[in-house]
């Protein structure tokens, strides 16, 4: 069910590394998709995909993934880290190194964190892996330069009610972006990109029982180079490159900006 030749976001499993391993059965919200009828994803009501004239206050939105347990594995120091890297070619030395059988679910996770790290560059993309504190600032400030801020997703309160409406104050915070997915792996490992065209906004919300939240969304301007197998246009029912497209991001996303 997937192009061989897609590679990164134009590719229908770029969503593996954003929202799990389950992007075949990624659902979203009627009301934040402009009551778009979506048939085959009504099964939960997670908003995941949805257009930019969304972020409206008083869209109501289902972010699951925002309550999510946050993930605690370390960064490892830079030597130690390299020492090891994150290809395939190092792949039965890596599953040994954290005593994990091939077949085993670890072993799954840890296949897919080095499939996405050493997949190339979509067109218009810039990338790169960080097992590493040192390595995660440093490719952030070559991309972006020296004058930056690292964002993240804030709760004020823990929550199980993943039903929230968006409040007032919506506002972007640039254009110049490096978002960063953390990995399921047995150490901290977060795949950053920077993909041209993309807007990163601060969302406020509320929660059904009150509990307020700043979430991080992006906005991808152009995704004409998308392939039009991309669960987002199965769920939007929209073409590439027609209209932006955003998402939110999960609990453990990090994104550098320029301040």
């Amino acid at each position: 069910d997937a192009d061989p030749d897609n590679k990164g976001v134009n590719d229908p499993e770029f969503g593996a590394y954003s929202y799990g391993d389950e992007s075949e059965n990624l659902p979203a919200n009627r009301k934040a998709l402009g009551g778009k009828s979506i048939n085959d994803y009504t099964a939960t009501k997670e908003t995941i995909y949805f257009f930019e004239d969304a972020l409206l206050p008083g869209t109501k939105v289902f972010l699951q993934r925002l309550l999510q347990e946050s993930d605690t594995t370390k960064f490892l120091p830079r030597q130690i880290a390299e020492s090891t890297p994150l290809t395939n070619d190092e792949l039965s030395q890596i599953l040994k190194k954290f005593s994990l059988k091939p077949e085993s679910k670890g072993a799954s996770y840890v296949k897919n964190t080095v499939k996405n790290c050493e997949r190339p560059e979509m067109r218009g993309e810039t990338k790169y892996c960080a097992a590493s504190l040192e390595t995660f600032v440093d490719s952030g400030v070559s991309i972006l330069g020296k004058n930056i801020k690292l964002l993240s997703n804030e709760i004020v309160d823990e929550t199980k009610n993943p039903s929230f409406k968006i409040g007032k104050g919506v506002r972007t915070v640039g254009g110049n972006e490096v978002v960063c997915h953390k990995m399921t792996y047995p150490h901290a490992v977060y795949l950053c990109h920077s993909i041209e065209g993309t807007e990163v906004y601060k969302v406020p919300l509320v929660s059904d029982d009150g509990t307020k939240a700043k979430a991080m969304a992006v906005c991808h301007k152009d995704t004409s180079a998308w392939s039009p197998n991309h669960i987002a246009f199965k769920i939007l029912k929209v073409k590439p490159g027609t209209v932006p497209i955003c998402h939110f991001l999960g609990r453990d996303t990090l994104v550098w900006v320029s301040n």
